[in-house]
């Protein structure tokens, strides 16, 4: 399960967030966690990545959280994320190609960005993350295989763990460099009646590159309409426990036979929970005392045939 995510600087280092992270393990019995934090960029055609400022957590606070995690048994992958100041969704950022004079240029980026992931690729290492996404849902730039394979030499070299990038739904097929990371991952939020579908279109993006695969963030929010676009999170709508639930039981019956599927990192538990007298009012994704919490908890214990520290 992912957590605490955007990261918002002060939200991590309180008693609220422990009671969370310790929620999570103790509801859904996951065995690993994506501690996410979001850093911004003005708009998709800046250049510079401010993770040092505000909004995004301190060091301090990853650190804690990290600990945290670890102290209660899960296993976890630290995610730093950019997204746009401007609310402009990060799968837009991008550049021209060739450089043009007096235009941001995709040089630029990749400097900023390669320091913003080496800054955590450092905090991983030091703090024994066992997996780090260096990038999330970057359509834009999933085209620059050669400015991406550098950037993971350049993690390669301060961090031991294992390396993934999370690619965004429907783009299986368009990375050209899953060769250079360590784990396949994708958002899968396909619609309900879609997975059989979707699957068997990844499947051979998987077995054509022999590595492990899973989806990095999959979830629908517990909103009337959503499980028809489960991405969408301001989609309008009434609170709906029974959409989200039939969602995540569809969608565990269409992955669960599949081998080649070595788990979730679903989407997302924040780092302030809601009471859970407040479950059924609650329309986002976080599946805390909904019906779908007994539904992940129970596909998540019946996954015993997994290896011991594997993905689920």
């Amino acid at each position: 399960m992912t957590w605490g995510w955007t990261g918002i600087r002060g939200t991590w280092s309180t008693p609220a967030a422990e009671h969370s992270m310790k929620e999570m393990k103790r509801t859904l019995g996951v065995n690993w966690t994506a501690i996410a934090l979001g850093a911004l960029q003005d708009t998709a055609q800046s250049t510079e990545i401010r993770f040092e400022k505000e909004p995004t957590v301190t060091d301090g606070e990853v650190k804690q959280a990290i600990r945290e995690a670890k102290r209660l048994g899960l296993r976890v992958c630290l995610k730093p994320v950019v997204n746009c100041a401007d609310g402009t969704w990060r799968a837009h950022i991008n550049f021209f190609d060739i450089d043009v004079p007096c235009e941001p240029k995709w040089s630029d980026w990749f400097s900023s960005y390669t320091r913003f992931i080496l800054h955590y690729a450092n905090i991983a290492e030091e703090a024994g993350c066992d997996m780090l996404c260096v990038g999330c849902e970057m359509v834009q730039t999933d085209r620059r295989e050669k400015e991406w394979r550098q950037l993971i030499q350049e993690v390669r070299k301060i961090y031991s763990g294992l390396i993934t990038y999370n690619c965004d739904k429907y783009q299986e097929e368009q990375v050209r460099w899953w060769d250079a990371v360590d784990v396949i991952s994708s958002s899968g939020y396909y619609p309900v009646g879609a997975w059989e579908e979707q699957l068997n279109r990844i499947e051979p993006v998987v077995k054509k590159h022999g590595k492990p695969f899973f989806f990095m963030e999959a979830g629908c929010p517990s909103r009337t309409g959503s499980s028809q676009i489960p991405n969408d999170w301001g989609l309008a709508g009434d609170p709906s426990e029974e959409e989200q639930a039939e969602y995540y039981a569809r969608m565990f019956d269409s992955c669960g036979p599949r081998g080649w599927i070595s788990g979730f990192m679903l989407w997302d538990w924040p780092a302030s929970l809601y009471s859970p007298d407040a479950a059924a009012a609650n329309d986002d994704y976080c599946p805390y005392g909904k019906q779908a919490e007994r539904i992940i908890r129970g596909f998540y214990e019946t996954k015993t045939h997994l290896s011991e520290g594997g993905l689920a």
